[in-house]
């Protein structure tokens, strides 16, 4: 081994990705050991970074064109030893000099202290904060101040973060490309028009607030001025990819400001989103021509009637037709129901008829349908005859019956199946499908009627659980 070229042992390592492997190549030989250390560039430790100090000097040394680091203490207990603390952050921060990528998860010994370090990281570009609990806005504008080369920031569960004078700043810079605001509860909707200029150069954006999801509440908005429709019309020319989860809006301080603006867009996922209707989803289609994957996760809201189940979701198949007319390239296409009753299929304002024009107009290649309680096997039979679609996922979609997935077996294109939560397929249908196109993967879970000893070797690559989780996240046998 200590005979071979160098630039074959180099060649050798770019092609191991597993980290276990690498760990153990680097015991081959001395010159192995060389060459891995050298082209090592991402790392992730936790639980066993002990002593946390003085292990991350030692693989700061070992590895020295590190560029991407992820320090994760989720699942940590006392038994697994001190965590890396603000020290250990600054023994990163000095030696790691081609640090690009950090992301810090469940880190509980680093505050706002130990993020003035950063501003060492003259590379840093892209960096990740997941419930770091010693994390205050004080800390957030020490980076934003300090890291001048940052272009993408995410922040999952800081839930002391309440001012946002680091979001100020960083909109006044125009520098950020991504930002992600998940479960923040000190931050909201109105707080992230406080971005301003930033908008422009932003290229994705997501955003849940977590705590309205399921809870109507009234908004309002401290800055709004009555009768001044366009007050928040920035300019979000640059954003391609838009997430919004778990908010409330009205049309004081409406969608309109992405949705009407946002003429680059490719992917939009909007869930469980309380005030967004037709109208809203008509101003998207024409603007944003280059959509590309959609994902709308739907609930039902009471519809004001004099009904007690007057309840429906907020979209209907003029949103589809919508799409279908203005959306040339859409390619994914994901509808999620919740709490829809079987039992009140007009609680889902859809129709078949809308959902298989969408598949007729649109290239779609991927479509995942959960609890889409309209879709029968009528619907299956469109499919079958859908041009471009590779990929179907379809969980808690009690309509459809064997003789529906029957069709699949003469669908041109399918190569990707997955079954959750079906239990009204048979074993007997869906190797019947499988066979007759060769499938690639095949995923079934938690589907009573269909056996792991009946779908081995139906396709390429098979997954199988008997257990699968529902709609709610409970795992069902």
């Amino acid at each position: 081994m200590e005979g071979l070229p160098r630039a074959l042992l180099e060649e050798i390592v770019k092609r191991i990705t597993r980290r276990t492997d690498l760990n153990s190549l680097s015991l081959v030989s001395k010159q192995f050991y060389a060459v891995e250390s050298e082209n090592r560039y991402s790392i992730c430790v936790g639980c066993g970074l002990y002593p946390a100090k003085l292990v991350m000097a030692s693989l700061c040394l070992r590895f020295p064109n590190l560029c991407k680091v992820e320090i994760n203490y989720s699942g940590w207990t006392a038994e697994n030893g001190l965590q890396l603390d603000n020290e250990g952050l600054s023994v990163l921060a000095t030696c790691c000099l081609s640090l690009t990528d950090l992301t810090l998860s469940f880190c509980s010994n680093i505050n706002d202290s130990g993020l003035c370090w950063l501003a060492h990281c003259k590379k840093l570009t892209c960096l990740k904060f997941n419930t770091v609990p010693g994390i205050s806005s004080a800390g957030l504008l020490t980076v934003a101040v300090g890291c001048k080369s940052l272009s993408a920031l995410r922040l999952i569960g800081l839930e002391k973060v309440a001012s946002v004078n680091w979001l100020e700043y960083l909109g006044s810079k125009g520098l950020l490309e991504e930002l992600v605001v998940v479960a923040c509860k000190g931050i909201s909707l109105y707080d992230l028009l406080k971005f301003g200029p930033g908008w422009m150069k932003l290229q994705k954006f997501e955003f849940d607030e977590v705590k309205g999801r399921y809870k109507i509440k009234q908004p309002h908005d401290p800055s709004h001025m009555a009768h001044y429709q366009y007050k928040y019309d920035f300019c979000c020319e640059s954003l391609k990819v838009l997430t919004l989860t778990g908010i409330v809006t009205l049309p004081e301080i409406g969608l309109r400001f992405f949705l009407s603006n946002c003429k680059s867009l490719e992917k939009l996922c909007l869930h469980y989103v309380i005030g967004i209707y037709d109208s809203d989803m008509i101003t998207l289609s024409h603007s944003c021509n280059n959509l590309r994957s959609l994902s709308l996760r739907l609930v039902p809201l009471f519809n004001g009637g004099l009904e007690c189940r007057d309840f429906r979701t907020p979209l209907t198949d003029d949103s589809l037709k919508a799409l279908a007319l203005s959306c040339p390239m859409l390619e994914t296409v994901e509808l999620t129901f919740l709490a829809c009753e079987p039992m009140y299929p007009s609680e889902i304002s859809f129709t078949q008829n809308g959902l298989v024009m969408l598949i007729q107009s649109c290239p779609i290649r991927d479509l995942i349908l959960t609890g889409a309680n309209f879709f029968n096997d009528e619907g299956m039979k469109a499919l079958a005859c859908a041009q471009y679609l590779e990929t179907l996922e379809l969980m808690d979609c009690v309509a459809t019956t064997d003789t529906g997935m029957r069709f699949l077996a003469h669908a041109p294109r399918l190569i990707n199946l997955t079954l959750r939560q079906c239990d009204r397929f048979s074993e007997h249908a869906v190797i019947e499908v499988a066979h007759a196109r060769n499938l690639e993967s095949l995923i079934v879970e938690g589907c009573r009627r269909i056996s792991l000893e009946a779908v081995q070797g139906a396709a390429k690559t098979v997954e199988y659980k008997v257990h699968g989780p529902g709609l709610f996240g409970v795992n069902r046998a």
